[in-house]
């Protein structure tokens, strides 16, 4: 199947835009796809017309509300696509399993699971937030940002590793394992976003951690699927 270039390099973009905590120019933008300026400043203007991106005030290029309300609108069937995911992932690690999204330099529980006999509950509920800096969760987030030199050591752990692993940043007790809803080759589905567990004390941290592996990419392969065009 042929594909359209000029929207493939659109896709580029915010793709690059993405991965820049300060924004770009349109002189790093034609570098980066080895087209001249004038291509990249039209591909620039288009996605600004749809506030798909923005300017800021020194001219870098950054991205727009619109990608924000796309992501809202993409919660729903990301929550449910995961729901069954997450029950499952509860049952084989015997942790609470969370869906994580990032809202700026927080991380946000919108989808939470149980496992029908927990020795321990630990308070983690639909609404929960704390920053990007802490928690396996929160990094789980963070490992889908660039990388800069004053990461702290866990993150740079968890870059190395592919999944997060932390014990009691949020909670006195608390064992967490996550990873980023997305696999180092290609972006996060509509919005930065993880999945994981988080037990107390007793939790087998292999266990959790092949099963929070295996679940992830089983709603990575769910998502991709239901995005998948119908054979006609």
């Amino acid at each position: 199947m042929s594909t359209l270039q000029t929207l493939s390099r659109g896709i580029q973009v915010l793709e690059l835009i993405s991965r820049s905590a300060t924004g770009l120019q349109i002189a790093d933008i034609a570098k980066a796809l080895g087209v001249h300026r004038a291509i990249a400043y039209r591909l620039v203007a288009t996605l600004e017309e749809h506030l798909l991106v923005n300017r800021d005030a020194d001219g870098r290029i950054v991205i727009g509300g619109g990608i924000v309300a796309l992501s809202d609108r993409f919660q729903p069937q990301l929550r449910a696509e995961a729901l069954p995911i997450l029950r499952l992932l509860a049952e084989d690690s015997g942790g609470t399993a969370f869906l994580c999204i990032a809202q700026g330099d927080e991380c946000v529980a919108i989808e939470v699971a149980e496992p029908q006999k927990p020795l321990l509950k630990v308070s983690y509920r639909v609404g929960s937030r704390h920053p990007v800096t802490r928690g396996a969760a929160g990094l789980a987030i963070a490992m889908q940002r660039p990388a800069q030199s004053s990461d702290p050591k866990d993150l740079q752990e968890a870059r190395r590793n592919g999944f997060a692993l932390t014990h009691g940043q949020l909670q006195a007790g608390a064992i967490g394992v996550a990873a980023p809803l997305a696999h180092s080759s290609r972006p996060s589905p509509g919005a930065e976003a993880c999945i994981g567990v988080v037990a107390m004390h007793t939790l087998d941290t292999e266990q959790a951690t092949a099963a929070v592996l295996l679940h992830r990419d089983r709603l990575l392969a769910a998502l991709a699927q239901s995005h998948r065009p119908a054979n006609t």
